[in-house]
């Protein structure tokens, strides 16, 4: 494991400029690689998607080697409302130019959801390039996340199985919301160069100081990234200004 970061902005529209100021930074650091992002659902990334794809960050933005996947995707058509490749779409790939090759939603329809599972699983494999992770060549080069109210992350619910997956990358998830979900599991969430969370609101303060104190009853605190782990939360849900991990 790398370092743990956490910064706290004043507001939502702060961490959604600060974010994506940070993952900018991140991608053009490697100009000579394919660069691999793990995209989140809801509110404050939507923000931060709608910032990568305007100026003066589009403009720099290396687009043409940067690949997108996801870290959970609700089991619903991707013109749905709640999907989150089709928010991903409306805020970030349609505005900016992704090359059509680099983007791998997770597939949900004419399959089930555990054929989806297995399908996303065999897209990632042939994207590594192994069927085994290696900890010194991690999957992602950065993985977005948020942290939900119950302390789940992706779609990485308390109580359900997917927490105790150690082989399999992709997982589905039944019964913890009213759609299935697609996951990734906690190694393919954790192989990765850099995680970032992603926290804003007072909906999140109490969940916060759990996350941040490292109550592994959250699965969110489960995660143990190969790489460095940078938390990004707003005054809201911090409560108090931090200083540290």
């Amino acid at each position: 494991m790398g370092t743990t970061t956490v910064t706290v902005l004043p507001d939502a529209e702060a961490l959604a400029d600060a974010a994506a100021q940070w993952l900018t930074e991140r991608a053009v650091e490697h100009p000579d690689k394919r660069f691999a992002v793990t995209l989140a659902g809801g509110s404050t990334p939507r923000r931060l998607y709608e910032r990568l794809a305007e100026p003066p960050l589009r403009d720099r933005f290396p687009w043409a080697r940067v690949h997108w996947f996801w870290g959970d995707e609700r089991f619903v058509p991707p013109d749905d409302a709640k999907s989150n490749l089709r928010m991903a779409r409306e805020s970030l790939l349609t505005k900016a130019p992704v090359p059509a090759g680099n983007v791998h939603p997770v597939p949900t329809v004419g399959v089930s959801p555990q054929e989806a599972a297995r399908a996303y699983q065999r897209n990632l494999v042939a994207f590594y390039g192994a069927p085994r992770l290696d900890p010194a060549r991690p999957l992602f080069d950065v993985t977005l996340l948020g942290l939900g109210p119950d302390g789940h992350t992706a779609s990485l619910f308390p109580g359900t199985p997917a927490l105790d997956e150690r082989n399999d990358w992709v997982a589905a998830v039944l019964g913890a919301q009213p759609e299935p979900r697609i996951t990734l599991t906690f190694p393919a969430l954790g192989s990765s160069r850099h995680v970032a969370f992603l926290i804003a609101g007072e909906g999140k303060r109490a969940v916060f100081a759990r996350f941040h104190r490292g109550d592994t009853t959250l699965p969110a605190a489960r995660l143990h990234p190969a790489g460095d782990l940078t938390i990004f939360v707003d005054a809201a849900a911090a409560a108090a200004p931090l200083t540290g991990p």
